[in-house]
């Protein structure tokens, strides 16, 4: 019987995906991204759920999906429990479950097979380069890399999310290398710019992890939606 390790699930989501959604967050990461929200998810913690229950858990939300909600697998990195996220797509896509997979594509697993039965892909693209990725994450880009070649070979659709923070990506340079970074991943359907917040530096006082932002303001809403402005102008070129 696969187990997987489950932190937490947030029903009637609005954000992570059309719809009307259920967001399932799984345990694990490999990266410590500095802005992040979910250290809690970090470790992979105990197998706390089994397939069946996970899946009745998401269909007990059905009568509201309607015609373009579904379950969003969030984190942590899902695709690092991929016997159990595999599991879990096949249960779901029979019952006609859309599936989305909120993810920075951070694995060394191998996609292929979970991706057959993805609707919709929210990557998370944390930096242009392999030395900015390196200082926000503590990854290797590469990775994250080899997982958009899976990607485009899929032809699934793909929504793309980039944290803004500021004296990082507020910046002419780092939209410029924003652009040609999206501009080779295929079936880009939207672009989203979420600004920098420190919601959850709570949570790290809590656990006792240092702050890694601290003396970094949150990121201005109009400011953002301007660089956002900025950054189609130039992608639509």
């Amino acid at each position: 019987m696969i187990k997987g390790s489950v932190n937490s699930i947030e029903t009637m989501g609005l954000v992570d995906g059309p719809g009307i959604r259920t967001v399932v967050f799984f345990n694990s990461c490999l990266l410590r991204c500095k802005y992040c929200h979910n250290p809690e998810t970090w470790k992979m913690g105990n197998k706390n759920m089994t397939v069946e229950e996970l899946v009745g858990k998401v269909l007990r939300n059905k009568p509201y999906f309607k015609n373009n909600g579904g379950v969003t697998f969030s984190g942590g990195e899902p695709l690092l429990q991929d016997e159990f996220l595999l599991e879990c797509c096949k249960r779901l896509k029979e019952e006609n479950i859309h599936i989305a997979i909120d993810t920075a594509g951070y694995t060394p697993n191998n996609v292929d097979e979970i991706l057959k039965y993805v609707d919709l892909v929210l990557l998370d693209i944390k930096h242009t380069t392999k030395d900015g990725f390196k200082a926000i994450t503590g990854g290797n880009k590469d990775i994250q890399d080899k997982f958009i070649e899976h990607l485009n070979k899929s032809g699934k659709k793909i929504w793309i999310r980039q944290v803004i923070v500021p004296g990082i990506m507020d910046n002419n340079e780092y939209l410029e290398s924003l652009v040609k970074t999206i501009k080779n991943i295929r079936n880009v359907e939207r672009i989203d710019f979420l600004p920098y917040h420190k919601l959850g530096r709570e949570k790290y006082i809590t656990m006792g992890i240092n702050y890694p932002l601290e003396d970094t303001p949150e990121m201005n809403k109009d400011k953002c939606t301007k660089l956002y402005d900025k950054f189609m102008e130039i992608y639509k070129k």
